[in-house]
């Protein structure tokens, strides 16, 4: 089962409106989506992406008209509202990273518990698989990405390692992978696994995780009507460093140089208000739920002065 980690405080920042129009850009196994729709009305609505077609199979057994399930990555959010024929929406929550069925069913080859095929796609029906991209890719492609979305130091070690491994047989297991990385680790963080930062790094460069969120918050802004909320949920430093980056920029006023005669008054409103601090798991939380004690969620409204184009 998948526990949603800040389940009512990421709920509660949407500040729903019993008529609103949300959407959740990753579905789950619907913990979020769930609440949402506990606090909606009758004539509410809920959008909820998931790239996964097993989070989508489990959602239709949730029975409810107000409810619209979409297979597709949450970078798609704005072609598929224009679809539905939905403007601007009251809220969006993007609950990032994977999922713990994800990690725990073996055959995702998400995981080094298992020695299971090396897969690793959140979306099983399309696109290239962790093993045929290791099959083909250089050494510096692999270091790039070991060290770029892993922030692995023996990148290039672990990469020289692989192309030497693939040489005399492929690389198709995550048993396989797991053994070549942790071979090639001189040292390690106490309690971690030598394999856990490039197993991490290129899950996420095959599902491109930190490029699909790029995409989507700047959609997310121009969908969102006056004073919707965005509420974004990281497990990482990386999608965190681009969230908050985002948010900032967007909450800061425009900046002109010193000596041009606007006035302040004359100048753009930002696009967002920040709301609050960064939150994270309550300790009670992350002892319950151990895969919680990373995750940080930072919330931003929708300025009032954009109303008439997101509207």
């Amino acid at each position: 089962m998948h526990v949603a980690v800040l389940l009512h405080e990421a709920v509660d920042a949407l500040a729903v409106k019993g008529n609103g129009v949300y959407v959740d850009g990753t579905f789950g196994r619907g913990g979020h989506s769930l609440e949402v729709l506990a606090r909606l009305k009758t004539a509410g609505r809920l959008i909820a992406f998931d790239r996964d077609p097993i989070a989508i199979a489990a959602g239709r057994s949730i029975d409810d008209p107000r409810l619209t399930l979409i297979h597709a990555p949450f970078s798609e959010l704005g072609a598929v509202l224009d679809q539905l024929g939905i403007g601007g929406v009251d809220g969006v929550l993007l609950d990032l990273g994977v999922s713990s069925p994800q990690l725990d069913d073996a055959d995702r080859g998400m995981s080094f518990r298992f020695d299971a095929p090396l897969d690793m796609r959140m979306d099983t029906s399309r696109g290239q698989t962790a093993a045929q991209w290791l099959a083909e890719a250089s050494v510096a492609q692999i270091t790039e990405v070991l060290r770029d979305y892993g922030e692995e130091r023996f990148a290039h070690a672990i990469a020289k390692a692989i192309a030497t491994a693939r040489a005399g047989r492929v690389v198709a297991t995550t048993g396989q992978l797991a053994e070549i990385v942790e071979k090639a680790v001189r040292t390690r963080e106490p309690g971690q696994h030598p394999a856990t930062r490039s197993f991490q790094a290129l899950r996420i460069f095959i599902n491109q995780e930190l490029e699909e969120l790029s995409r989507v918050l700047p959609v997310c802004v121009e969908r969102l009507r006056a004073g919707g909320r965005l509420v974004v949920i990281s497990f990482h430093s990386l999608e965190d460093r681009i969230v908050k980056r985002f948010m900032r920029n967007e909450a800061s006023p425009v900046r002109l140089p010193s000596r041009l005669p606007v006035r302040a008054a004359d100048l753009p409103c930002p696009r967002l208000a920040l709301v609050g601090r960064a939150q994270r798991p309550s300790t009670d939380e992350v002892t319950n739920n151990p895969r919680a004690r990373s995750a940080v969620m930072r919330v931003a409204e929708r300025s009032n002065e954009q109303r008439e184009k997101a509207a």
